[in-house]
């Protein structure tokens, strides 16, 4: 019904696939995007201005890292977060295989640092130091190894191996370290404003540690779900290109941009990837113990999440709370 209704609306035909001003081809993947069918100056439009997402959202990290002083090792995976969009606009924009590089490899090492940042918290310094080095050797041989290899199927199994291990580390380290009944005695100990022993003062912070374990819950399960949702899309443009190829054609421009399934999968797993950077933030600052002195502020499902430091610091009324209305 949908696509019968958009063939009747006035539309522009698509021109035949044709060279453009970054011809030939050199990559190694050439997605389901027809090449240089709306300007000469850009292989796959879609493809490239969806990046655009990224290239915003990484700026508004970057800003929130330096505005509210959050932990150092956030701001360089926000920067490797902008290398991932900017790589990712010139590599669709041209198909050229260093361009691709930049693109697929930007990506594992923004997840090396993920992993870094998770596996390091509360470690000793000579267990960080060795795996800083594993980290980097890890690196610098899914590269090598990727260039000779020139395998696409190599570089999406490495991105998601890495990808599910920090996710699931963070979700245990989360878990034992916030919810009340997992915690250790030594993490109670390291907190610099113990209970004193208050039952009343003690069910407050608990309460308080729940309600915060719900709303970082929902935020796994949004941004988990955009992902997946994207990763979905991303494999139906790659099995039914043809199709999607001739539907487009029917319909015309520009109502055949949103079967541009490659331009979603960047809209997607841009926001899902963004969101996983700000919760790792917020969990941070409840790792430190300093919850009361920064808040989530995400008023509902539509608006991009970030933590921010509470005007007033530990004595903000809605210190170390969410402020959201999902």
């Amino acid at each position: 019904m949908v696509f019968a209704f958009l063939e009747k609306l006035p539309s522009i035909a698509y021109p035949p696939e044709q060279d453009g001003r970054w011809s030939p081809v050199t990559s190694t993947l050439d997605w389901c995007e027809e090449n240089y069918v709306v300007t000469q100056y850009s292989a796959e439009i879609i493809n490239t201005l969806t990046n655009l997402l990224f290239m915003y959202l990484a700026f508004k990290g970057i800003r929130s890292c330096l505005k509210h002083g959050h932990d150092s090792v956030f701001l360089v995976a926000f920067v490797g977060y902008l290398l991932t969009g900017t790589g990712s606009f010139l590599f669709h924009a041209t198909l050229k295989y260093p361009m691709q590089l930049v693109d697929e490899l930007s990506m594992i090492y923004t997840t090396c640092l993920m992993n870094y940042a998770t596996f390091s918290y509360g470690q000793s310094r000579l267990y960080r130091t060795t795996l800083a080095l594993g980290l980097v050797s890890l690196a610098v041989f899914i590269t090598l190894y990727y260039h000779y290899l020139q395998d696409p199927a190599f570089h999406q199994n490495a991105y998601a191996i890495l990808t599910a291990i920090v996710l699931f580390r963070a979700m245990y380290v989360m878990e034992v370290n916030i919810r009340p009944k997992f915690k250790s005695k030594e993490r109670e100990a390291a907190n610099p404003r113990p209970h004193s022993g208050v039952s009343a003062v003690k069910e407050r912070a608990d309460e308080q540690d729940r309600e915060t374990l719900r709303t970082m819950w929902q935020m796994i399960a949004f941004g988990l779900s955009i992902f997946l949702g994207g990763f979905a899309i991303w494999h139906l443009d790659n099995e039914h290109c043809s199709k999607l190829i001739k539907w487009r054609r029917e319909i015309g421009m520009p109502w055949g941009f949103v079967l541009e399934g490659h331009g979603w999968w960047h809209l997607m797993t841009g926001t899902g990837a963004y969101f996983y950077i700000v919760w790792g933030i917020w969990l941070r600052h409840h790792l430190n113990y300093r919850q009361n002195e920064y808040e989530l502020v995400w008023p509902n499902l539509w608006t991009m999440a970030e933590v921010v430091k509470v005007r007033g610091g530990a004595n903000g009324h809605s210190k170390g709370k969410a402020k959201k209305e999902l």
